[in-house]
């Protein structure tokens, strides 16, 4: 007969050795994944643009060298649109020689009038025939050729130094005056500083003015934009700021243009001239 004790024992024993050898066998955990942060993508926002800045409407008078100014204004309707542009010089005629230049016949482009002279500023003149011939009386280096406006338009005299701007209506051109240089156009725009010029007139054009302010400096004037007729121009200058006493119209249209020297500074006349106002430092 077996002893019960020793059963019960081994039984004891073999449960032990199998709970110890399971311990042993255990697979560990799998460790969870650490999730790492997904990167952001950092973006660099552009430099704004600097706002384009508009034009000053008006720049004022603006020294270029000793008696030599150049303004500039923009005229705007009532919506902000533009609809010309002043450009103007103003010369101290004592530090500065006036002349005429003429070609009958045979016109030059004012860069060529510019170059053959060599003047800081040239500027269209009067008018012209289809032939090329000054339509009024013209004078250079003291010779006179043509005929003389009678009861309308003016004058721009040019003698020992002084130049003048007249009314050929107050003060008629007579054959016993002498002048270095002359020439006429029309119509007078101010006289005594109020407007000179006010028929009906519908028609807008490209204009170019020689004037006379008060302090005795000539100012040349052109508006190229076309759109002024001669009696809207004869009311603006006068009531301008220019302080103007006398004002001329020139040719304008397709004429209508000037060449600054230095600092390079041009309007382009369309057509060739026969004529031109050049001016140089003394």
């Amino acid at each position: 007969m077996v002893n019960c004790k020793w059963v019960w024992g081994g039984l004891l024993l073999g449960l032990l050795v199998a709970c110890v050898g399971a311990e042993a066998t255990a697979v560990p955990p799998t460790p969870s994944p650490i999730l790492q942060p997904t990167p952001t993508l950092i973006v660099t926002p552009s430099p704004t643009p600097p706002a384009t800045s508009s034009p000053v409407p008006d720049s004022g008078w603006e020294s270029l060298q000793a008696g030599l100014e150049r303004r500039t204004i923009r005229l705007l309707n009532e919506n902000g649109r533009q609809t010309e542009q002043l450009y103007m010089l103003r010369l101290d005629p004592n530090l500065f020689e006036f002349r005429l230049g003429y070609s009958p016949g045979q016109p030059k482009l004012l860069a060529t009038w510019q170059a053959e002279t060599g003047a800081l500023v040239v500027v269209n003149g009067g008018f012209f025939t289809e032939e090329y011939l000054a339509t009024g009386l013209i004078v250079v280096e003291g010779q006179a050729s043509g005929s003389s406006y009678e009861g309308f338009g003016g004058m721009v005299t040019i003698a020992e130094g002084e130049v003048a701007v007249r009314s050929l209506v107050e003060r008629p051109y007579t054959p016993t005056e002498s002048f270095d240089y002359a020439l006429q156009a029309f119509p007078m725009l101010v006289l005594q500083g109020e407007p000179a010029y006010q028929n009906a007139d519908l028609d807008a054009a490209r204009r170019t003015v020689i004037g006379v302010d008060g302090d005795g400096r000539i100012l040349l004037i052109l508006a190229s934009w076309g759109s002024f007729t001669l009696t809207e121009l004869s009311s603006y200058l006068a009531s301008a700021d220019f302080g103007l006493v006398t004002a001329l119209n020139l040719d304008g249209g397709t004429s209508t243009g000037l060449i600054l020297a230095d600092p390079l500074e041009s309007i382009p006349a369309f057509v060739p001239l026969p004529d031109v106002i050049a001016i140089f430092p003394k």
